[in-house]
Protein backbone atom coordinates (compact mmCIF):
# COMPACT_ATOMS: atom_id res chain seq x y z
CA UNK A 1 0.00 0.00 0.00
CA UNK A 2 1.42 3.44 -1.01
CA UNK A 3 2.73 4.90 2.39
CA UNK A 4 2.54 8.75 1.30
CA UNK A 5 1.01 9.93 -1.80
CA UNK A 6 4.25 12.38 -2.20
CA UNK A 7 6.66 9.44 -2.34
CA UNK A 8 5.63 8.28 -5.73
CA UNK A 9 8.33 7.76 -7.89
CA UNK A 10 7.56 9.87 -11.44
CA UNK A 11 9.48 8.69 -13.96
CA UNK A 12 10.92 11.68 -15.79
CA UNK A 13 9.72 14.48 -13.74
CA UNK A 14 12.40 16.86 -12.29
CA UNK A 15 11.97 18.63 -9.38
CA UNK A 16 10.58 21.84 -11.23
CA UNK A 17 7.73 19.93 -12.79
CA UNK A 18 6.95 17.51 -9.78
CA UNK A 19 5.75 21.21 -8.23
CA UNK A 20 3.90 22.37 -11.23
CA UNK A 21 2.37 18.69 -11.18
CA UNK A 22 1.14 19.20 -7.54
CA UNK A 23 -0.04 22.79 -8.23
CA UNK A 24 -2.04 21.03 -11.37
CA UNK A 25 -3.77 18.71 -8.98
CA UNK A 26 -4.38 21.10 -6.38
CA UNK A 27 -6.41 23.02 -8.91
CA UNK A 28 -7.95 19.90 -10.21
CA UNK A 29 -9.69 19.65 -6.97
CA UNK A 30 -10.83 23.11 -6.98
CA UNK A 31 -11.81 22.89 -10.52
CA UNK A 32 -9.62 26.19 -11.00
CA UNK A 33 -9.05 26.81 -14.66
CA UNK A 34 -5.25 27.48 -14.10
CA UNK A 35 -4.93 23.44 -14.13
CA UNK A 36 -4.29 23.58 -17.73
CA UNK A 37 -1.42 26.40 -17.23
CA UNK A 38 0.33 24.76 -14.43
CA UNK A 39 -0.20 21.08 -16.63
CA UNK A 40 1.56 22.35 -19.62
CA UNK A 41 4.41 23.83 -17.11
CA UNK A 42 4.95 20.70 -15.82
CA UNK A 43 5.98 19.19 -19.40
CA UNK A 44 7.81 22.16 -20.55
CA UNK A 45 10.26 21.50 -17.37
CA UNK A 46 9.74 18.08 -18.31
CA UNK A 47 8.38 17.54 -21.57
CA UNK A 48 8.53 13.25 -21.12
CA UNK A 49 7.56 13.33 -17.71
CA UNK A 50 5.09 9.86 -17.58
CA UNK A 51 2.45 11.54 -15.02
CA UNK A 52 3.30 14.95 -16.54
CA UNK A 53 1.19 13.28 -19.80
CA UNK A 54 -1.17 11.42 -18.28
CA UNK A 55 -2.12 14.31 -16.43
CA UNK A 56 -2.76 16.31 -20.16
CA UNK A 57 -4.12 13.37 -21.23
CA UNK A 58 -7.20 13.42 -18.71
CA UNK A 59 -7.69 17.30 -18.96
CA UNK A 60 -8.32 16.57 -22.73
CA UNK A 61 -10.66 14.23 -22.09
CA UNK A 62 -12.69 15.37 -19.04
CA UNK A 63 -14.56 18.24 -20.55
CA UNK A 64 -16.47 15.93 -22.83
CA UNK A 65 -15.37 17.96 -25.89
CA UNK A 66 -15.01 16.06 -28.94
CA UNK A 67 -12.04 18.22 -30.41
CA UNK A 68 -10.33 18.36 -27.33
CA UNK A 69 -10.30 14.41 -26.74
CA UNK A 70 -8.84 14.53 -30.48
CA UNK A 71 -6.08 16.79 -29.62
CA UNK A 72 -5.14 14.84 -26.27
CA UNK A 73 -5.26 11.45 -28.24
CA UNK A 74 -2.67 12.75 -30.86
CA UNK A 75 -0.66 13.77 -28.90
CA UNK A 76 -0.80 11.10 -26.28
CA UNK A 77 -0.18 8.55 -28.68
CA UNK A 78 3.17 10.41 -29.84
CA UNK A 79 4.22 10.74 -26.25
CA UNK A 80 3.03 7.10 -26.00
CA UNK A 81 5.68 5.53 -29.01
CA UNK A 82 8.74 6.88 -27.34
CA UNK A 83 7.95 5.16 -23.88
CA UNK A 84 9.13 1.57 -22.71
CA UNK A 85 6.43 0.14 -20.38
CA UNK A 86 9.30 -1.66 -18.91
CA UNK A 87 10.63 1.63 -17.99
CA UNK A 88 7.99 3.27 -16.47
CA UNK A 89 6.46 2.37 -12.53
CA UNK A 90 3.57 0.12 -12.38
CA UNK A 91 1.27 2.06 -11.32
CA UNK A 92 2.01 5.04 -13.98
CA UNK A 93 1.61 1.69 -16.86
CA UNK A 94 -1.77 1.31 -15.30
CA UNK A 95 -2.52 5.09 -15.86
CA UNK A 96 -1.04 5.16 -19.34
CA UNK A 97 -3.07 2.31 -20.24
CA UNK A 98 -6.52 4.24 -18.24
CA UNK A 99 -6.21 7.47 -20.11
CA UNK A 100 -5.80 5.06 -24.09
CA UNK A 101 -8.64 3.62 -23.06
CA UNK A 102 -10.58 6.43 -22.23
CA UNK A 103 -8.92 8.21 -25.15
CA UNK A 104 -10.41 5.76 -27.77
CA UNK A 105 -13.53 6.22 -25.88
CA UNK A 106 -13.58 2.95 -24.23
CA UNK A 107 -14.31 4.90 -20.94
CA UNK A 108 -15.97 1.84 -18.55
CA UNK A 109 -13.07 0.29 -19.27
CA UNK A 110 -10.61 3.83 -18.07
CA UNK A 111 -12.75 3.44 -14.94
CA UNK A 112 -12.38 -0.08 -14.25
CA UNK A 113 -8.74 0.04 -14.70
CA UNK A 114 -8.75 3.62 -12.44
CA UNK A 115 -10.28 1.64 -9.86
CA UNK A 116 -7.57 -1.11 -10.12
CA UNK A 117 -5.19 1.86 -9.40
CA UNK A 118 -7.24 2.69 -6.34
CA UNK A 119 -7.19 -0.61 -4.70
CA UNK A 120 -3.30 -0.64 -5.27
CA UNK A 121 -2.43 2.99 -4.37
CA UNK A 122 -5.72 4.60 -3.05
CA UNK A 123 -3.96 7.53 -1.99
CA UNK A 124 -3.30 8.27 -5.80
CA UNK A 125 -5.53 11.30 -5.86
CA UNK A 126 -5.28 11.70 -9.41
CA UNK A 127 -6.84 8.19 -9.93
CA UNK A 128 -9.57 8.85 -7.55
CA UNK A 129 -10.33 12.30 -9.15
CA UNK A 130 -10.58 11.27 -12.72
CA UNK A 131 -12.34 8.04 -11.78
CA UNK A 132 -15.03 9.76 -9.83
CA UNK A 133 -15.98 12.15 -13.02
CA UNK A 134 -15.52 9.34 -15.27
CA UNK A 135 -18.35 7.56 -12.85
CA UNK A 136 -20.63 10.97 -13.20
CA UNK A 137 -19.83 10.80 -17.12
CA UNK A 138 -21.22 7.23 -17.19
CA UNK A 139 -24.33 7.34 -14.66
CA UNK A 140 -22.67 5.04 -12.61
CA UNK A 141 -23.76 5.86 -9.00
CA UNK A 142 -22.86 2.70 -7.23
CA UNK A 143 -19.20 4.05 -8.03
CA UNK A 144 -19.59 7.26 -7.69
CA UNK A 145 -20.03 6.36 -3.95
CA UNK A 146 -17.78 3.65 -3.50
CA UNK A 147 -15.05 4.43 -5.36
CA UNK A 148 -14.13 7.28 -2.83
CA UNK A 149 -15.34 5.02 0.10
CA UNK A 150 -13.01 2.15 -0.55
CA UNK A 151 -10.14 4.29 -0.52
CA UNK A 152 -10.75 6.63 2.22
CA UNK A 153 -9.65 4.70 5.07
CA UNK A 154 -6.17 4.89 3.64
CA UNK A 155 -6.19 8.51 4.29
CA UNK A 156 -5.18 10.71 7.06
CA UNK A 157 -7.76 13.34 7.97
CA UNK A 158 -5.54 16.01 8.35
CA UNK A 159 -4.18 15.13 5.06
CA UNK A 160 -4.35 18.54 3.01
CA UNK A 161 -6.42 16.89 0.19
CA UNK A 162 -8.73 14.72 2.68
CA UNK A 163 -11.70 17.30 2.49
CA UNK A 164 -11.57 17.18 -1.48
CA UNK A 165 -12.21 13.39 -1.50
CA UNK A 166 -14.87 14.01 1.19
CA UNK A 167 -16.66 16.23 -1.17
CA UNK A 168 -16.35 13.39 -3.87
CA UNK A 169 -17.87 10.86 -1.73
CA UNK A 170 -20.42 13.34 -0.77
CA UNK A 171 -21.40 13.36 -4.01
CA UNK A 172 -21.52 10.10 -4.56
CA UNK A 173 -23.59 9.14 -0.81
CA UNK A 174 -25.79 11.31 -2.85
CA UNK A 175 -26.47 10.06 -5.94
CA UNK A 176 -26.92 6.32 -4.36
CA UNK A 177 -29.98 7.67 -2.46
CA UNK A 178 -28.39 8.34 1.02
CA UNK A 179 -29.25 12.07 1.38
CA UNK A 180 -28.53 13.13 5.01
CA UNK A 181 -25.30 11.38 5.47
CA UNK A 182 -24.56 13.09 1.88
CA UNK A 183 -25.16 16.63 3.39
CA UNK A 184 -23.40 15.95 6.50
CA UNK A 185 -20.60 14.63 4.84
CA UNK A 186 -20.75 17.11 2.19
CA UNK A 187 -20.97 20.48 5.14
CA UNK A 188 -17.80 18.57 6.46
CA UNK A 189 -15.92 18.71 3.49
CA UNK A 190 -16.98 22.15 3.08
CA UNK A 191 -15.86 23.34 6.85
CA UNK A 192 -12.47 21.61 5.95
CA UNK A 193 -12.34 23.96 2.56
CA UNK A 194 -14.59 26.24 2.00
CA UNK A 195 -13.69 26.91 -1.74
CA UNK A 196 -14.58 23.14 -2.71
CA UNK A 197 -16.88 24.35 -4.83
CA UNK A 198 -16.86 20.03 -5.55
CA UNK A 199 -17.91 19.78 -1.86
CA UNK A 200 -20.36 23.24 -2.43
CA UNK A 201 -22.04 21.02 -5.22
CA UNK A 202 -22.63 17.74 -3.58
CA UNK A 203 -24.67 19.93 -0.76
CA UNK A 204 -26.90 21.50 -3.05
CA UNK A 205 -27.33 18.27 -5.09
CA UNK A 206 -28.57 16.89 -1.55
CA UNK A 207 -30.95 19.39 -0.96
CA UNK A 208 -32.02 19.36 -4.90
CA UNK A 209 -32.82 15.59 -4.26
CA UNK A 210 -34.89 15.87 -0.98
CA UNK A 211 -36.63 18.92 -2.32
CA UNK A 212 -35.08 21.51 -0.06
CA UNK A 213 -35.21 24.45 -2.34
CA UNK A 214 -35.64 27.04 0.07
CA UNK A 215 -32.43 25.61 2.48
CA UNK A 216 -30.20 24.91 -0.99
CA UNK A 217 -30.92 29.17 -2.06
CA UNK A 218 -30.14 29.93 1.34
CA UNK A 219 -27.13 28.05 1.43
CA UNK A 220 -25.72 28.98 -1.83
CA UNK A 221 -26.33 32.80 -1.17
CA UNK A 222 -24.40 32.81 2.02
CA UNK A 223 -21.30 31.34 0.58
CA UNK A 224 -21.62 32.88 -2.78
CA UNK A 225 -18.39 34.39 -2.67
CA UNK A 226 -16.71 30.67 -2.61
CA UNK A 227 -18.39 29.30 -5.62
CA UNK A 228 -19.71 32.04 -8.10
CA UNK A 229 -17.11 32.73 -10.02
CA UNK A 230 -13.22 31.74 -10.95
CA UNK A 231 -14.20 28.15 -11.46
CA UNK A 232 -14.90 25.58 -14.09
CA UNK A 233 -18.37 24.43 -12.12
CA UNK A 234 -19.45 27.94 -11.14
CA UNK A 235 -21.69 27.91 -14.23
CA UNK A 236 -22.77 24.26 -13.31
CA UNK A 237 -23.74 25.63 -9.26
CA UNK A 238 -25.42 28.72 -11.08
CA UNK A 239 -28.01 26.35 -12.50
CA UNK A 240 -28.54 24.45 -9.63
CA UNK A 241 -29.09 28.61 -8.29
CA UNK A 242 -31.76 28.29 -11.14
CA UNK A 243 -33.50 25.34 -10.32
CA UNK A 244 -34.23 26.39 -6.79
CA UNK A 245 -35.71 29.93 -7.89
CA UNK A 246 -37.71 27.96 -10.31
CA UNK A 247 -38.86 25.47 -7.60
CA UNK A 248 -39.76 28.95 -5.72
CA UNK A 249 -41.87 30.40 -8.49
CA UNK A 250 -39.53 33.30 -9.76
CA UNK A 251 -39.11 32.98 -13.32
CA UNK A 252 -38.06 36.27 -13.94
CA UNK A 253 -34.76 34.95 -11.64
CA UNK A 254 -34.26 32.22 -13.12
CA UNK A 255 -34.13 33.96 -16.74
CA UNK A 256 -31.59 36.88 -14.90
CA UNK A 257 -29.30 33.60 -13.89
CA UNK A 258 -29.25 32.42 -17.23
CA UNK A 259 -28.58 35.50 -18.91
CA UNK A 260 -25.85 36.45 -16.53
CA UNK A 261 -24.32 33.06 -15.77
CA UNK A 262 -25.43 30.32 -18.31
CA UNK A 263 -25.69 31.55 -21.84
CA UNK A 264 -24.94 35.37 -23.17
CA UNK A 265 -22.54 36.67 -26.33
CA UNK A 266 -19.52 36.02 -23.96
CA UNK A 267 -20.06 32.41 -23.54
CA UNK A 268 -17.14 30.28 -24.14
CA UNK A 269 -19.73 27.81 -25.89
CA UNK A 270 -18.35 24.74 -24.33
CA UNK A 271 -20.53 21.99 -23.98
CA UNK A 272 -20.72 21.22 -20.50
CA UNK A 273 -22.26 24.75 -20.05
CA UNK A 274 -24.22 24.71 -23.04
CA UNK A 275 -26.30 21.29 -21.51
CA UNK A 276 -27.28 23.17 -18.08
CA UNK A 277 -28.41 26.12 -20.78
CA UNK A 278 -30.63 23.55 -22.37
CA UNK A 279 -32.05 22.09 -19.77
CA UNK A 280 -32.99 24.97 -17.45
CA UNK A 281 -34.79 26.39 -20.46
CA UNK A 282 -36.23 22.88 -21.45
CA UNK A 283 -37.55 22.63 -17.86
CA UNK A 284 -39.32 26.06 -18.47
CA UNK A 285 -40.50 25.37 -21.99
CA UNK A 286 -42.18 22.06 -20.41
CA UNK A 287 -44.07 24.83 -17.99
CA UNK A 288 -45.08 26.53 -20.70
CA UNK A 289 -43.11 29.93 -19.83
CA UNK A 290 -41.85 32.58 -22.09
CA UNK A 291 -38.01 32.90 -22.19
CA UNK A 292 -38.30 35.20 -25.35
CA UNK A 293 -35.55 35.03 -27.99
CA UNK A 294 -33.09 33.04 -25.82
CA UNK A 295 -33.78 29.51 -27.75
CA UNK A 296 -32.71 30.48 -31.31
CA UNK A 297 -29.17 31.90 -29.86
CA UNK A 298 -28.78 28.49 -28.33
CA UNK A 299 -29.51 26.16 -30.82
CA UNK A 300 -26.91 28.81 -32.81
CA UNK A 301 -24.66 27.78 -30.31
CA UNK A 302 -25.38 24.20 -30.71
CA UNK A 303 -25.30 24.10 -34.42
CA UNK A 304 -22.14 26.28 -34.73
CA UNK A 305 -19.73 22.88 -32.53
CA UNK A 306 -20.96 20.40 -35.16
CA UNK A 307 -20.02 17.41 -33.12
CA UNK A 308 -20.22 14.14 -34.01
CA UNK A 309 -21.28 11.46 -32.01
CA UNK A 310 -19.34 11.84 -29.51
CA UNK A 311 -20.85 12.33 -25.88
CA UNK A 312 -24.75 10.74 -26.18
CA UNK A 313 -25.86 13.55 -23.49
CA UNK A 314 -24.26 16.15 -25.02
CA UNK A 315 -26.26 15.11 -28.02
CA UNK A 316 -29.85 14.80 -25.64
CA UNK A 317 -29.08 18.56 -24.48
CA UNK A 318 -28.62 20.20 -28.55
CA UNK A 319 -31.79 18.54 -29.34
CA UNK A 320 -33.34 20.15 -26.32
CA UNK A 321 -31.84 23.21 -27.98
CA UNK A 322 -32.97 22.48 -31.81
CA UNK A 323 -36.96 21.62 -30.59
CA UNK A 324 -37.13 24.65 -28.40
CA UNK A 325 -36.14 26.94 -31.18
CA UNK A 326 -38.60 25.23 -33.27
CA UNK A 327 -35.73 23.96 -35.09
CA UNK A 328 -36.98 19.90 -35.41
CA UNK A 329 -35.31 19.70 -38.92
CA UNK A 330 -31.97 20.47 -37.07
CA UNK A 331 -32.93 17.61 -34.46
CA UNK A 332 -34.15 15.00 -36.88
CA UNK A 333 -30.82 15.40 -38.82
CA UNK A 334 -28.88 14.66 -35.97
CA UNK A 335 -31.29 11.60 -34.93
CA UNK A 336 -30.71 10.30 -38.47
CA UNK A 337 -26.71 10.78 -37.75
CA UNK A 338 -26.33 8.98 -34.89
CA UNK A 339 -28.53 6.24 -36.08
CA UNK A 340 -26.21 6.11 -39.08
CA UNK A 341 -23.09 6.04 -36.58
CA UNK A 342 -24.14 3.44 -34.15
CA UNK A 343 -24.87 0.88 -37.27
CA UNK A 344 -21.02 0.78 -37.91
CA UNK A 345 -19.45 2.12 -35.11
CA UNK A 346 -16.86 -0.40 -33.05
CA UNK A 347 -19.40 -1.57 -30.32
CA UNK A 348 -15.87 -1.28 -27.94
CA UNK A 349 -16.47 2.25 -27.97
CA UNK A 350 -18.76 3.48 -24.75
CA UNK A 351 -20.97 6.08 -26.64
CA UNK A 352 -22.32 3.29 -29.01
CA UNK A 353 -24.20 1.52 -26.03
CA UNK A 354 -24.56 5.05 -24.47
CA UNK A 355 -26.32 5.99 -27.91
CA UNK A 356 -28.06 3.53 -29.07
CA UNK A 357 -29.93 2.56 -25.97
CA UNK A 358 -30.59 5.51 -23.81
CA UNK A 359 -29.52 8.92 -26.66
CA UNK A 360 -30.85 7.98 -29.70
CA UNK A 361 -34.65 7.26 -28.02
CA UNK A 362 -34.68 10.21 -25.14
CA UNK A 363 -34.28 12.31 -28.82
CA UNK A 364 -36.58 11.08 -30.33
CA UNK A 365 -39.19 11.42 -27.36
CA UNK A 366 -37.93 15.18 -27.64
CA UNK A 367 -38.56 15.45 -30.89
CA UNK A 368 -41.90 13.97 -30.51
CA UNK A 369 -43.18 15.92 -27.71
CA UNK A 370 -42.28 19.16 -29.65
CA UNK A 371 -44.68 17.88 -32.16
CA UNK A 372 -47.18 17.29 -29.82
CA UNK A 373 -47.04 13.85 -30.43
CA UNK A 374 -47.32 13.13 -26.46
CA UNK A 375 -48.40 9.44 -26.62
CA UNK A 376 -45.31 8.64 -28.72
CA UNK A 377 -43.44 10.67 -26.65
CA UNK A 378 -44.47 8.43 -23.68
CA UNK A 379 -43.80 4.94 -25.29
CA UNK A 380 -40.33 6.39 -25.85
CA UNK A 381 -39.33 7.33 -22.35
CA UNK A 382 -41.24 5.08 -20.30
CA UNK A 383 -39.33 1.86 -20.75
CA UNK A 384 -36.23 4.10 -20.00
CA UNK A 385 -37.08 5.71 -16.85
CA UNK A 386 -35.28 3.62 -14.52
CA UNK A 387 -31.81 3.35 -16.54
CA UNK A 388 -31.27 6.63 -17.74
CA UNK A 389 -27.99 6.75 -15.80
CA UNK A 390 -26.67 4.67 -18.29
CA UNK A 391 -26.08 7.52 -20.60
CA UNK A 392 -24.66 9.60 -17.94
CA UNK A 393 -25.14 13.02 -15.71
CA UNK A 394 -26.94 13.18 -12.31
CA UNK A 395 -30.16 12.13 -10.66
CA UNK A 396 -31.19 16.05 -10.69
CA UNK A 397 -29.35 16.69 -14.42
CA UNK A 398 -31.62 13.58 -15.34
CA UNK A 399 -34.67 15.21 -14.02
CA UNK A 400 -35.51 17.37 -17.20
CA UNK A 401 -36.33 13.69 -19.27
CA UNK A 402 -37.93 12.48 -16.23
CA UNK A 403 -40.33 15.14 -16.21
CA UNK A 404 -40.64 15.16 -19.84
CA UNK A 405 -42.25 11.82 -19.21
CA UNK A 406 -44.46 13.54 -16.75
CA UNK A 407 -45.86 16.17 -18.64
CA UNK A 408 -46.23 14.14 -21.71
CA UNK A 409 -48.35 12.12 -19.84
CA UNK A 410 -50.22 14.20 -18.54
CA UNK A 411 -50.99 16.15 -22.09
CA UNK A 412 -51.64 12.23 -23.41
CA UNK A 413 -54.41 12.16 -20.97
CA UNK A 414 -52.81 8.53 -19.36
CA UNK A 415 -54.20 9.26 -16.00
CA UNK A 416 -53.69 6.31 -14.27
CA UNK A 417 -49.83 6.44 -15.37
CA UNK A 418 -49.31 10.11 -14.42
CA UNK A 419 -50.73 9.42 -10.75
CA UNK A 420 -48.27 6.85 -10.60
CA UNK A 421 -45.55 8.58 -11.67
CA UNK A 422 -46.77 11.73 -9.22
CA UNK A 423 -47.07 9.16 -6.24
CA UNK A 424 -43.27 8.40 -6.99
CA UNK A 425 -42.38 11.61 -7.02
CA UNK A 426 -44.50 13.20 -4.46
CA UNK A 427 -43.36 10.33 -1.75
CA UNK A 428 -39.82 11.23 -2.64
CA UNK A 429 -39.71 14.68 -2.43
CA UNK A 430 -42.62 15.64 -0.79
CA UNK A 431 -41.66 19.64 0.01
CA UNK A 432 -41.07 19.98 -4.46
CA UNK A 433 -43.78 22.54 -6.02
CA UNK A 434 -43.83 21.32 -9.36
CA UNK A 435 -44.81 17.57 -7.91
CA UNK A 436 -47.79 19.03 -6.22
CA UNK A 437 -48.36 21.31 -9.20
CA UNK A 438 -48.59 18.74 -11.46
CA UNK A 439 -50.59 17.05 -9.14
CA UNK A 440 -53.08 19.57 -9.24
CA UNK A 441 -53.36 19.84 -12.96
CA UNK A 442 -53.98 15.79 -12.91
CA UNK A 443 -56.73 16.35 -10.47
CA UNK A 444 -58.29 18.71 -13.03
CA UNK A 445 -58.24 16.35 -15.20
CA UNK A 446 -59.85 13.33 -13.29
CA UNK A 447 -62.71 16.38 -12.19
CA UNK A 448 -61.18 16.49 -8.65
CA UNK A 449 -61.75 20.27 -7.65
CA UNK A 450 -61.03 19.19 -3.84
CA UNK A 451 -57.66 17.33 -4.83
CA UNK A 452 -56.15 19.85 -7.11
CA UNK A 453 -56.96 23.16 -4.61
CA UNK A 454 -55.18 20.94 -2.17
CA UNK A 455 -52.25 20.62 -4.70
CA UNK A 456 -52.41 23.99 -5.65
CA UNK A 457 -51.95 25.34 -2.14
CA UNK A 458 -49.32 23.07 -1.11
CA UNK A 459 -47.26 24.66 -3.63
CA UNK A 460 -48.00 27.82 -2.57
CA UNK A 461 -47.41 27.12 1.18
CA UNK A 462 -44.22 25.57 0.07
CA UNK A 463 -43.23 28.69 -2.18
CA UNK A 464 -44.27 30.87 0.05
CA UNK A 465 -41.88 29.75 2.41
CA UNK A 466 -38.62 29.79 0.85
CA UNK A 467 -36.18 33.06 0.78
CA UNK A 468 -36.67 35.05 -2.06
CA UNK A 469 -33.43 34.54 -4.70
CA UNK A 470 -31.15 37.66 -4.60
Amino acid sequence: MEKDRHAQAMTGTGGEAVRHYENALECLLHFREEVNAEAEAALAASPRSVMGNVFTAYLGLLGTEEKDAAGARSRFGEFRRGVHLSEVTPRERMHIEAASAWLHGDIHGAGRLLGEISVSYPRDALALAVGHQIDFFTGNAVLLRDRIGGALSAWDADDPHYGFLLGMYAFGLEEAGHYHQSEQVALEAVERRPRDVWGIHAVVHAYEMQGRFADGIRYLDDRVGDWADGNYLNVHNWWHYALYALEAGRTDRVLDVYDASLHHEGSAGVAMELLDAASLLWRLYLAGADTGDRWPALADAWADRKDGPYYAFNDVHAVMAYVGADRVSDADALVRDREAWVRDADPRVSNVSMTSDVGLPVCRALVAYGRRRYDEAVDLLLPLRHRLHAFGGSHAQRDAVQKTLVEATLHAGRRDLARTLLSERINQRPLCPYNWGAQARLADQLGDPARAAAGRRRAAEQRAAAPAPR
